[in-house]
């Protein structure tokens, strides 16, 4: 604590530490951060749950896509805990099972509540991919195909959940799919953080279409608001260089001028006679 007080009450020493600051959070904001910050939660209380809102048939193909989801994915975490021997994957397998059954809960309590009728057990998709690992060596073998089923079908549910979402008109809908949401973002995490996730194997995302409603009301203006963002792109690492320069010269300018004061120089020689010097 002493040699942070002599720091800063030393002006020369100050201006210094804080042009350098200055610079290292301009160049390099990733240096100014400790950790990364947490994933949001959003808040689900703020979300209404009563029912109201017109119910289309995609808000309820959804409902049961989800109590599907828990009745598959329920047992093959349950199978990971005697056919991985993988502490990781035992895991994985364990927390995805519990937190689907949270899930269907939820799903059970929507379903009821908006008169949906659900099913009892996996779907023939979903029951071959169980048969399939039943079949599979324990250890490595099973491990693979776990991880890449469970992976490829968060990835396909992923996408229907945010257009649920974002359309449906019924609140018990809506929260259920933000609830979901979290779910899933969850579980593809965990499942990617088993390191044996085959990328190269999950389908790839449609190309983007050749030209936006955007571009084909007006070309000009989206190639003039194109250029725009290319120039500001470009300007950006010019000024802030220009501004960790200024900041530096100007720095060096203050510290200079304390330096040379002569009210400063008369303080310092009393202050050594003061003491004996």
């Amino acid at each position: 604590m002493l040699a942070v007080v002599r720091m800063f009450a030393s002006p020369r020493r100050a201006a210094g530490l804080l042009t350098a600051t200055l610079a290292l959070v301009l160049f390099s904001p990733q240096a100014a951060l400790a950790v990364e910050p947490g994933v949001p939660d959003p808040p689900s209380n703020l979300i209404t749950d009563t029912g109201e809102g017109k119910l289309a048939a995609a808000d309820k193909d959804f409902v049961i896509k989800v109590r599907l989801a828990g009745l598959w994915e329920i047992p093959a975490g349950e199978m990971a805990q005697d056919k991985s021997k993988s502490n990781r994957v035992k895991g994985i397998g364990a927390d995805i099972a519990e937190q689907h059954k949270v899930l269907d809960q939820l799903t059970r309590a929507a379903a009821k509540k908006l008169d949906i009728e659900l099913p009892n057990e996996p779907n023939e998709d979903q029951q071959g991919w169980l048969q399939e690992m039943e079949d599979a060596n324990v250890g490595k073998d099973f491990d693979q195909i776990y991880i890449d089923r469970l992976r490829a079908a968060h990835g396909k549910i992923f996408p229907a959940i945010a257009t649920i979402r974002t359309s449906t008109r019924n609140d018990t809908v809506r929260k259920l799919a933000q609830r979901a949401n979290q779910f899933v973002m969850t579980h593809l995490t965990l499942l990617e953080s088993s390191g044996i996730v085959d990328f190269a194997a999950l389908p790839t995302a449609p190309p983007p279409n050749a030209a936006t409603p955007t571009t084909a009301a007006n070309p000009v203006l989206s190639a003039a608001d194109a250029s725009n963002s290319t120039g500001s792109q470009s300007m950006s690492l010019p000024l802030i260089a220009g501004v960790a320069i200024a900041a530096v010269v100007g720095g060096l300018f203050v510290t200079r001028k304390m330096m040379n004061d002569p009210r400063r120089r008369y303080r310092q020689r009393q202050s050594r006679g003061g003491y004996g010097y």
